[in-house]
C-alpha cells in the first residue's frame, strides 16, 4: 500500500503543493492520493530536475567565484590571508583536487589534447 500524499492543485487540475501532513490546512484545492500516483510521480520528477539545474548552475558559479578570487588576490586587490581561515582551506582544497583531476585529463572540451596524462 502507498503512502497517502495530499497535493493541491490549481483550477487547471495540475498539482502545485504537495505534503504529508496537511496540519489542517486542507481547503477546497486539496486532495488526497496515493503517493504512487503518476501525476505525483509527474510533480516529484520536475522538482527534481530543476534541482539538478540549479545545482549545475551553482557548481558553475563556485568555478566563477574561485576565479574572480585569485584574479583580484593577482592584481594585490585582497590578500590571500584577508580570507576566512575556513575560505583559505576551501580554496586550497578545490586547487589541489582541480590540479589532480587535470593530471588525469585526457580529452578537453574540443576532442583530444594534445598530450596524454
Amino acid at each position: 500500500m502507498s503512502a497517502v500524499i495530499y497535493a493541491k492543485k490549481d483550477s487547471d487540475g495540475h498539482i502545485v503543493a504537495i505534503s504529508r501532513h496537511p496540519d489542517g490546512q486542507v481547503d477546497a484545492g486539496w486532495c488526497v492520493l496515493p503517493g504512487d500516483a503518476p501525476e505525483v510521480r509527474g510533480f516529484i520528477e520536475e522538482l527534481s530536475e530543476s534541482d539538478h539545474a540549479l545545482r549545475d548552475s551553482d557548481l558553475s558559479f563556485v568555478r566563477v567565484l574561485e576565479d574572480v578570487i585569485d584574479l583580484l588576490i593577482e592584481r594585490s586587490v585582497i590578500r590571500f590571508t584577508d580570507l576566512p581561515l575556513p575560505a583559505q582551506t576551501k580554496l586550497l582544497t578545490r586547487r589541489s583536487n582541480r590540479k589532480q583531476r587535470q593530471g588525469l585529463k585526457l580529452f578537453s572540451e574540443e576532442g583530444l589534447d594534445d598530450g596524454l596524462i
